[in-house]
């Protein structure tokens, strides 16, 4: 049964400020590096990696989610650092809306390039020349599927009017009316397709590419290509693992926290200060990404070299200046 300790207002702001505060302290952690890193991985992979091979679509969009993701931090870190919103309710709603896009965004690219590399691996012969618009389908299709499905978190809020909820927003604005067997189906349906079908995607060709290496025919070449498609797809279930399971474990217990459902004031407590740190962990996925692209991506690696940085930017020089020069000589024969 609820202790009433839980239901006073002293208790209810103490919890209100940890949240605020861990939100505002994590998100800045997250925003420079986040920020950098993915503006980084998207040039890198437009200027350099254009014909290049495995899964690069995908991890373009995957960078791209994780851009969207870090764009909307500094509003959410204004709101938890001044307690108070106030750019009105419709971009509330819509920050709201885009940190879910772009979580699950990023989960599906996740899939989608462990799935590619698993597949490059045992079916080399189907799939190497497989076309790059088969890749924007399935990119498409993913931003769509994650769009709609999305949805209901941002609908099941109230737009509230009154003075004293003018300057909430979030997660804290109340919950529009939902049955406690629809939330449950809400949250089911959540995890199984959010979360818990990538998650065996990612885990089955993590196990196919690591048997793929044990087979006795496999020349040294293949070895290697082998190595490299396994550090990769370990790489999508180490981010899965430490970024998507923490949240996705505390998601559907706080929803039965802030249920009507009667629940021991310490469960409570205990969810309430857990939920935040493992919804940042979900937001740590756009730092980690980039890390993930230079150490299992060597077209990434040797383009963010020493060397090869002050080569790229003098070989743009060089192009910028040529095109300048055969544009003044243009002008001169026309005169």
């Amino acid at each position: 049964m609820n202790d009433t300790t839980c239901e006073n207002e002293t208790t209810q702001r103490a919890i209100r400020e940890y949240q605020h505060y861990t939100y505002a302290v994590i998100y800045t952690v997250i925003l420079v590096p986040g920020l950098i890193s993915n503006v980084l991985a998207l040039w890198v992979f437009h200027a350099y990696v254009k014909e290049t091979k495995k899964a690069v679509i995908f991890m373009i969009n995957l960078a791209i989610a994780d851009l969207l993701q870090v764009l909307s931090l500094p509003l959410r870190i204004y709101y938890y650092l001044n307690k108070s919103w106030p750019f009105g309710h419709s971009l509330c709603m819509f920050c709201f809306y885009l940190k879910y896009v772009n979580m699950y965004a990023s989960i599906y690219f996740l899939a989608c390039i462990s799935l590619r590399r698993c597949w490059l691996i045992i079916y080399p012969l189907r799939y190497s020349g497989a076309k790059r618009w088969r890749d924007r389908g399935w990119c498409a299709v993913g931003w769509f599927i994650v769009c709609i499905g999305c949805l209901p978190f941002p609908l099941l809020r109230k737009n509230s009017t009154t003075n004293s909820t003018d300057s909430i927003c979030f997660s804290e604005l109340p919950m529009g009316p939902l049955t406690m067997a629809g939330g449950v189906t809400l949250v089911t349906l959540a995890e199984i397709t959010g979360f818990l079908l990538p998650l065996g995607v990612v885990l089955t060709c993590t196990c196919l590419t690591a048997a793929s290496l044990r087979e006795k025919n496999c020349i040294l070449q293949d070895a290697g290509e082998k190595r490299k498609a396994l550090k990769m797809v370990l790489s999508c279930a180490c981010v899965f693992l430490v970024c998507f399971m923490p949240y996705h474990i505390t998601f559907p217990l706080d929803f039965l926290a802030k249920s009507k459902m009667k629940v021991s004031c310490t469960f409570r407590k205990a969810i309430l200060h857990s939920h935040p740190i493992t919804l940042c962990l979900a937001s740590f996925n756009s730092c980690l990404d980039p890390v993930m692209y230079y150490f299992t991506t060597d077209e990434f690696k040797r383009r963010l070299s020493r060397p090869e940085l002050p080569e790229s930017f003098h070989l743009h020089r060089r192009i910028s200046s040529t095109t300048t020069e055969a544009t003044a000589l243009q002008s001169d024969y026309k005169e």
